[in-house]
């Protein structure tokens, strides 16, 4: 492990004396803070220092703890059989001296915003107990800090207090009924996978749970399950926060060729993985194959998670995988992902219907399963002047593509947009014409995983395209900062 700048660590104040001085502001929020994680507090200041938020606090009952005011200044004897003391104290001279009688005591001492007389930190706290996140920079950046908190606090729904408890409910009779090891993990991941949600649990939930863990003591395979997972374009930010809970939670994870390694980071390190790739013109696992793998995994107890590029539902063959496992009477789950048309309209800046341009968007597969364009395509249809057309998978067809649909009334100079390896660090794009579409493509490479738009969204870049621009887009965002 590296270098701590500290130690945290969560320190049980429940029924134990805590020491406050101070009247201010900043000693309120402290009291008020001791006070909720149980601690009796003895707050040592003249009455007539009270300040408004201290005298509000007072007045008002703590949820947890107790605050008793002493109208005198703290004093050498106060520190007895203290747990902690803090002090809000302006004063250098009185500050020191304050920190040197706590630690004569043998009490841990925090004079509020000086460092040099504090033996702990008060951090940012994420409160969602018996769930509590605490967060230091180590008096360096508190805003920083602060700023982590709200982020963390998006990431935790409120009703996680709820499962937490739950949890502790439970505890015992999954330590008496499974056994150390993959069943305790099997039932705490399920149990964890519904705590993140926006409700909290109800009298159904604590029967649920209770269920799947006398399932388990039966049969340890009942903890099997797939979860087919989209892990959107490459970049790892566009992943959904329940796509990385579903890889952190996983056994095993059978990924696709072109799932960045990025992604693959953020899944659970024990976590078998197994590259199931599919890549046009290279050899690759039949679905058939795919199919097996999961049912076996899954019918060995493990949690599965299927890790396709872009989204399950487009173009990743999960219908014929979620008919395999439902034959099989396996538990599967879909976490969708950002599909690969969604990311090209991020990369070229445009929206992908428009008023006066596209009514309407269609994805469509650019070549069969002979290799060929598909040969049920309605081409005089997709020759939709006010549409936008993606076509996935369609850099080797890209030539054909565009003679098709002008054969079928779409105007040559119909603006298309093409990118490579979208949302990576090697992310190529271009933009032009419909009947300079196939050259287009040569020129960004046909055996990387291309993408087509066809329609007028796309109009701003196939003129801009005519006149080739003195800074690349990608590298005039590397000069805004």
């Amino acid at each position: 492990m590296g270098a701590l700048a500290s130690l945290p660590v969560f320190f049980d104040l429940a029924g134990k004396r805590a020491v406050m001085a101070g009247g201010g502001a900043g000693a309120a929020w402290k009291a008020e803070l001791l006070a909720a994680a149980g601690a009796g507090v003895d707050l040592y200041v003249p009455r007539d220092d009270l300040g408004e938020e201290m005298a509000e606090l007072l007045g008002a009952k703590p949820s947890s703890g107790r605050i008793v005011h002493h109208d005198r200044p703290w004093s050498a004897d106060v520190f007895a059989g203290a747990a902690i003391a803090v002090g809000d104290i302006d004063s250098e001279a009185e500050a020191q001296a304050f920190a040197c009688a706590a630690r004569a005591a043998g009490v841990p001492v925090n004079v509020v915003d000086k460092p040099a007389f504090c033996d702990f930190r008060f951090g940012s706290i994420v409160n969602r107990s018996p769930v509590v996140v605490g967060i230091s920079t180590d008096g360096a950046a508190p805003i920083l800090g602060q700023a982590i908190r709200r982020r963390i606090e998006t990431l935790l729904p409120p009703a996680l207090a709820g499962w937490a408890a739950l949890a502790s409910k439970l505890r015992g009779e999954v330590m008496d009924r499974l056994a150390p090891g993959p069943l305790r993990r099997a039932f705490w991941e399920r149990f964890s996978d519904s705590a993140f949600t926006t409700r909290p649990p109800g009298a159904e939930a604590e029967g649920d749970a209770r269920g799947f863990v006398a399932d388990l003591a039966r049969s340890p395979a009942a903890g099997g399950r797939v979860t087919l997972v989209g892990a959107g374009p490459g970049e790892a930010e566009l992943l959904t926060l329940k796509a990385v809970r579903a890889l952190q939670a996983a056994d095993v994870i059978l990924f696709d060729d072109l799932v960045s390694d990025d992604i693959l980071e953020l899944a659970r390190r024990e976590a078998k993985r197994m590259l199931v790739g599919k890549r046009a013109a290279r050899e690759s696992c039949r679905q058939e194959d795919i199919n097996a793998l999961m049912v076996q995994f899954a019918k060995a107890g493990k949690h599965v998670v299927r890790l396709k590029s872009g989204d399950v539902s487009v173009f990743g063959r999960a219908g014929e995988e979620l008919d395999e496992l439902r034959r099989e009477a396996i538990p599967v789950a879909i976490v969708p992902g950002i599909t690969a048309a969604s990311a090209l309209a991020a990369a070229f800046g445009v929206s992908l219907t428009h008023r006066d341009r596209a009514q309407q968007v269609r994805f469509v597969t650019g070549h069969s399963k002979k290799g060929g364009l598909p040969e049920d395509l309605e081409w005089t249809a997709l020759a939709d002047d006010h549409a936008t057309t993606i076509f996935y998978m369609g850099g080797r067809m890209a030539g054909k593509i565009a003679e098709r649909l002008i054969a079928n009334g779409l105007p040559a100079g119909t603006p298309v947009a093409v990118a490579a390896n979208l949302s990576r660090d090697d992310e190529t794009r271009a933009a032009g014409t419909l009947e300079n579409l196939g050259a287009i493509v040569a020129r960004i490479g046909v055996d990387r995983p291309i993408l087509i738009g066809v329609g007028r969204v796309f109009q701003e870049h196939a003129k801009a395209a005519e006149v080739p621009p003195t800074v690349q887009p990608a590298e005039a965002a590397r000069q805004s900062f």
